[in-house]
């Protein structure tokens, strides 16, 4: 219950921090003698974040000031299940005469825990980039492909999938170049319940280059994503966010933020030193490696020529009435094994 509760002083990054913490979508705000004052969801922050509220700030902006809640001793089980079911929440606090937060429920314990089998499917088609070399991650990628590097008990790749998989996805297609049969000897001898077809580059295309191939192949949105990132997200909320927004590519961004590590000197209008700002530290918004695209896009994508996934949002953002979603994440929930210092981090904490 403490894990819950936050005052309106903490920050949007410590707010998004906390609920990483908590296995709950939803915070409770309250004052100094625990009477609620509101709700924040992850939704709320990530609004906040995208209309350009400095992650540094307060959450008094971004939290729900006129929540729904339960009073102690007057609702029934149904009386909560309808409210939660009208308003599409899934937590409701519990408060006593006083507003004095006293416990909360959940979807779960009206409605009793749903089975994966029970969840609404996703079933999207999931297009992964394994075709890079993976020079960075040398020497193991002079034996194996880079989205076969092993992360404790099975490769990245697998771990990659399995983010798709529990949402019903099964439908999968590998771009691969570099040391391809291995890839696909791998698949054959798995023999997985999901579907793998390979998308061969015969030369190197670039990041979104090969995504040619793949015109006319898809009726609906589908996911994108790098073949050496984890991204631990609700993948069904970011699809849902990409098909509200009306976007024609939606982008995964991290939360990260960077200290530079000397005193940086702030100059005035006449070139002479302002003030030394001591070891600043910058937040800024990352790209994952992870998209959600139309169809429609792949028709901007020249043939068998070097094309970056850059270049395709750019050329988007050019058409009349192109649109370019963000949809942002802490940098707790982006796993990038891409390099040497990072894989020897995931390996150690995963």
């Amino acid at each position: 219950m403490k894990d819950l509760t936050v005052h309106p002083e903490i920050t949007i990054r410590q707010a998004m921090k906390t609920l990483i913490k908590t296995a709950e979508k939803c915070l409770l705000v309250v004052d100094s003698k625990q009477q609620l004052l509101g709700t924040l969801t992850d939704g709320d922050l990530r609004r906040s974040i995208l209309v350009g509220t400095d992650v540094n700030s307060s959450i008094e902006g971004s939290y729900c000031k006129e929540p729904h809640y339960l009073t102690r001793g007057h609702f029934t089980p149904d009386e909560a299940g309808e409210i939660m079911t009208s308003n599409k929440i899934e937590l409701l606090p519990i408060v006593d005469n006083q507003k004095v937060v006293v416990n909360f429920t959940t979807w779960e314990k009206i409605f009793g825990k749903i089975d994966n089998k029970e969840k609404q499917v996703l079933d999207v088609p999931v297009v992964i980039m394994a075709g890079g070399k993976g020079t960075r991650l040398e020497p193991f990628t002079k034996v194996l492909p880079k989205p076969l590097v092993p992360i404790n008990d099975k490769p990245v790749i697998e771990h990659i999938i399995e983010q798709f998989t529990v949402l019903g996805c099964k439908d999968f297609y590998l771009t691969v170049n570099f040391k391809s049969r291995i890839m696909k000897a791998y698949f054959e001898e798995l023999q997985p319940e999901y579907r793998v077809d390979y998308i061969k580059e015969e030369i190197p295309q670039g990041t979104a280059g090969s995504l040619h191939y793949l015109v006319n192949k898809f009726k609906k949105p589908f996911f994108v994503t790098n073949c050496d990132i984890i991204i631990k997200a609700e993948y069904d909320d970011l699809y849902d966010f990409h098909i509200e927004g009306g976007y024609d590519i939606t982008l995964v961004a991290s939360m990260k933020a960077y200290t530079i590590p000397y005193g940086t000197c702030v100059l005035n209008d006449d070139g002479h030193l302002k003030k030394i700002h001591e070891k600043p530290q910058y937040d800024l918004l990352i790209n994952t490696g992870l998209y959600v695209v139309n169809p429609s896009v792949l028709q901007l994508i020249p043939a068998d020529k070097m094309y970056h996934i850059t270049d395709l949002i750019e050329d988007i953002k050019r058409r009349n009435g192109g649109k370019v979603g963000v949809y942002p994440i802490d940098d707790e929930n982006w796993i990038d094994i891409g390099q040497w210092s990072e894989y020897k981090k995931t390996v150690a904490g995963f």
